[in-house]
């Protein structure tokens, strides 16, 4: 049966798609709840008492840090290195960072070269336990100039990730995997816990999938053709070859790499040429860059996305789901509304 957005005009369409969406996810929230609720129940036979039985933890970043928690839930003490709204490439460790580290049994990284940091911090805390990637087993695609570009322009030679474009949880899909790699590593961990990690999982990869299906309805009534975004830095590549959306960024996948004058003017020429419609800034990087493209440009930024970390707790995106639904619901109005 057609969706009813078919029938409106396009800015309409985006809206009702993503109305539906959003009342989707909320139905498989709720669903989802009643599996994991089952599960704390059970796991919380074997966990109960006192705090010192929590398994120590610790995850790199926010948006790991949260879905770490959404599977581990109570049995776990975690530890976030890198909070809400701050940048992965820049973070320096320090000494806490070193004493959090050591008293933990599991690290969970993101791999792909996005930590460049953790060996050294692994070494400065005579680490024992076990790292986790979770980026284990999914399919990376190659960073900007390393043969398969993906939206950079003149980038310099500032900080690189290496071979692989480490964003891949921008792609729900690859979240679903970094789900299930959390889980193993929890049971691992923690056997008598297990089927508590386990119900967990699932009931988060439920709300994933339908996450991921509400993301593909939101696009759907926008034309493949004007699907494209400049954004700071090559975050979203991951985004967009899972959704269909082209993103031209001033900077490489790392925040601080340094965009060239050459580059830049490259780059306006191309959004005058292919008529871009939506310019953003985003929460991690310095918002100047893409204020110089607007005014080089007539664009008026769109507003912010969130790419490498979450937002602090009551702002747009505490959450991964709630980051992703807020970076679609702005990606797709201001397209639609251009």
């Amino acid at each position: 049966m057609k969706r009813r957005h078919f029938a409106t005009t396009l800015l309409a369409g985006v809206g009702a798609a993503w109305g539906l969406g959003a009342a989707g996810l909320a139905a498989a929230q709720g669903a989802a709840a009643v599996p994991a609720q089952a599960g704390a129940a059970t796991g919380a036979a074997t966990a109960a008492g006192s705090a010192a039985a929590a398994l120590p933890v610790v995850a790199t970043f926010s948006i790991l840090g949260d879905l770490v928690r959404q599977v581990g839930g109570e049995r776990l003490q975690l530890d976030v290195l890198i909070g809400p709204d701050s940048d992965a490439h820049v973070f320096q460790p320090r000494p806490s960072h070193a004493r959090q580290v050591r008293q933990a049994q599991l690290l969970f990284s993101n791999g792909l070269g996005f930590e460049g940091w953790i060996p050294r911090l692994l070494q400065s805390a005579a680490f024992r336990g076990q790292h986790v990637v979770v980026s284990r087993g999914i399919e990376a695609l190659r960073s900007a100039g390393h043969g398969h570009g993906h939206g950079g322009h003149g980038h310099g030679h500032g900080h690189s990730h290496g071979e692989h474009d480490p964003h891949a949880w921008q792609n729900v899909a690859h979240v679903r995997t970094y789900v299930r790699n959390i889980a193993d590593a929890l049971c691992a961990a923690d056997a008598a816990g297990c089927d508590f990690y386990r119900q967990r999982s699932q009931a988060y990869d439920a709300v994933l999938a339908q996450l991921d299906t509400e993301i593909r309805a939101a696009w759907e009534p926008i034309a493949p053709a004007q699907r494209k975004v400049i954004v700071s830095h090559d975050a979203f590549a991951y985004y967009g070859q899972a959704y269909g959306v082209r993103f031209l960024a001033a900077r490489g996948v790392s925040s601080d790499s340094e965009p060239t004058a050459r580059g830049i003017v490259r780059l306006v020429q191309q959004i005058r040429q292919e008529q871009v419609r939506a310019l953003f800034v985003e929460n991690v990087t310095d918002p100047r860059l893409i204020e110089q493209i607007a005014r080089e440009t007539g664009l008026r930024p769109a507003g912010r996305l969130y790419s490498d970390a979450l937002s602090a707790p009551g702002g747009s995106a505490p959450t991964y789901v709630d980051m992703l639904r807020h970076n679609t619901q702005a990606l797709t109005r201001a397209i639609a509304g251009a």
